[in-house]
């Protein structure tokens, strides 16, 4: 397999046990979110954060076999029984920890395209000029580079299968899909799909790919509300993300579902926030140092109290396309299935 690094969570720094940690962009040129009025998605800020609060560090030699199997492993003697019950093994092989086709093709793929010195030199050119006049993420659109993959059709329609949605297939809208490739893997299950991207190349791709885009700050007037709607890697980014929880979950059809992918260890950055220092004006009350102590407060702390029952979780690589340097990036991405409940049962 092609060699990959692990990025900090936090800093998005490099954090590989090597003697030179470099400073990397971000592994997903997916948009920063800003909070207006509604969380708008915001992909003119720069990728590389600034702080210096470490990640706990990794293997990143993905050559190394035992590597890879962290990717779909969580530590099940940390995760409560009743939680254990919505488990859902996302990998391939015999064990369940191994990346499936599709993320496969992706790795082999990034590869090629990193070992390609005239694409990448072309890259590094472009980049450096166009980076005086508009966002990294546009400048990626326009190149069509740094996709990103986090789940297959397989594996969402897995997801989709074990929270016992069965339909109908109707309407699905993702939140800041960038360059779609994400959201390409399950078009096809769905009539009408929707997406927001606040970068212009990154919604032209999208139209390119036939989905209808819809407005960052009114998604959610222009259509639904929707049979599923994907929020991946988004909430660490929004200013207020307690409010756009409530507004995903009140735009959810009933018997809807709700897709929360969340990189962690949590540790939010907002770029533009009304604070004005990178923090959040509203906190998740997500607590604990460990992925696994994290995964229980957010189903307990988080999405409770706002109307949204955990039916299902899983864990997968966050990958993305890499560079001259290294092949591909990747972090932890932990996937919750969510559906609203009667304001009744609210906690």
């Amino acid at each position: 397999m092609p060699r990959g690094r692990v990025i900090g969570s936090h800093s998005r720094k490099l954090t590989v046990k090597s003697d030179i940690c470099r400073v990397a962009r971000s592994p997903v040129d997916r948009p920063r979110i800003v909070n207006v009025a509604i969380c708008a998605f915001d992909n003119e800020a720069k990728n590389v954060r600034h702080d210096t609060k470490p990640r706990q560090e990794h293997e990143g030699n993905a050559n190394n076999y035992a590597s890879f199997l962290q990717w779909y492993r969580v530590d099940k003697s940390k995760i409560r029984e009743d939680l254990l019950d919505l488990w859902v093994p996302l990998g391939s092989g015999p064990n369940a920890d191994q990346p499936d086709k599709a993320a496969e093709i992706f790795l082999v793929r990034s590869a090629e395209r990193s070992d390609s010195l005239p694409l990448q030199a072309w890259h590094s050119l472009a980049r450096s000029a166009l980076s005086w006049f508009i966002s990294r993420t546009s400048i990626n659109g326009l190149l069509g580079r740094g996709s990103m993959h986090v789940f297959s059709s397989e594996q969402f329609q897995k997801l989709m299968d074990a929270s016992g949605f069965t339909g109908p297939w109707h309407s699905l809208v993702d939140l800041g899909a960038g360059d779609g490739a994400t959201t390409a893997h399950v078009a096809h299950l769905f009539e009408k799909v929707y997406a927001t991207d606040i970068s212009p190349p990154m919604r032209w791709a999208l139209a390119k790919r036939k989905f209808t885009v819809l407005d960052v700050e009114r998604w959610h007037e222009e259509a639904g509300p929707f049979n599923v709607i994907l929020c991946l890697n988004l909430l660490d980014r929004c200013d207020r993300p307690n409010t756009l929880l409530r507004l995903l979950r009140n735009s959810l059809v009933p018997g809807g579902r709700l897709v929360v992918a969340l990189v962690l260890p949590f540790s939010p950055y907002v770029e533009v926030g009304e604070r004005g220092n990178h923090k959040p004006s509203e906190y998740l009350p997500v607590r604990g140092n460990s992925l696994e102590t994290q995964i229980i407060g957010l189903i307990d702390r988080v999405f409770a109290p706002v109307g949204l029952r955990c039916l299902v979780w899983s864990k997968l690589p966050y990958l993305c396309e890499g560079d001259l340097g290294q092949a591909y990036y990747f972090l932890d991405d932990v996937i919750f299935v969510l559906e609203a409940q009667p304001v009744s049962t609210r906690s």
